[in-house]
């Protein structure tokens, strides 16, 4: 399946925030990529601009492509709570997003590619499918084979954010994805009423 895997300082410029973690090369030239730099004369957003980049912002960030994230739009709007918060509690819920944010990868693009290559249990079973929705009360581990890898190591060992809704025990590198997040719980800058707003129109 395509994904993106051009420059991500560049998406991160347009977008004006380091969406992909920590970027020095944003940090020197944190305004938006183009010809003649940030002395381009940008004329004010459209409402439907503003939305769109909200989406696309919301899809760089999870590494999910539009068809999959509109299927996930269509299943957030047939719950009964809030779309936009069942929407971004779909994608924190992908097996890739919680890979992690329990710090066994140190972004969401190297967690893929550790499901892909089955590195990763759950509930002590195989999965290589990264978009996997985890369920409350599912547990996620490292590979017994897997467990000395250098990367997943020295991922663990920078792993510094601690979630509410994720356990993690280091010592048998397993973790249980408790609950699905609260909105206050989830860290990512996104407005998602505008996403909601674009696919309603």
């Amino acid at each position: 399946m395509a994904r993106y895997t051009g420059p991500k300082t560049k998406i991160a410029r347009k977008f004006g925030e380091a969406i992909f973690g920590d970027d020095k090369n944003f940090e020197k030239r944190n305004y938006p990529p183009g010809q003649h730099g940030n002395n381009r004369r940008r004329g004010k957003k459209s409402e439907y601009a503003i939305q769109l980049a909200e989406k696309q912002k919301a899809k760089y960030t999870y590494g999910i492509l539009e068809r999959q994230f509109r299927n996930m739009f269509k299943k957030a709007t047939a719950s009964r709570e809030i779309t936009g918060v069942v929407l971004l509690q779909l994608c924190e819920s992908r097996l890739d997003n919680v890979v992690f944010r329990m710090g066994i990868a140190p972004s969401r693009s190297a967690a893929r590619q550790l499901v892909s290559h089955r590195h990763i249990l759950v509930n002590g079973e195989k999965v290589n499918i990264p978009s996997y929705q985890l369920k409350p009360g599912d547990t996620v581990g490292v590979r017994e084979k897997s467990k000395s890898l250098e990367t997943i190591d020295n991922s663990l060992a920078n792993a510094s954010h601690v979630y509410e809704w994720i356990t993690w025990d280091n010592a048998i590198k397993r973790g249980t994805f408790v609950s699905r997040p609260e909105r206050l719980q989830i860290p990512e800058n996104i407005n998602e009423q505008f996403i909601v707003e674009l696919y309603s129109k």
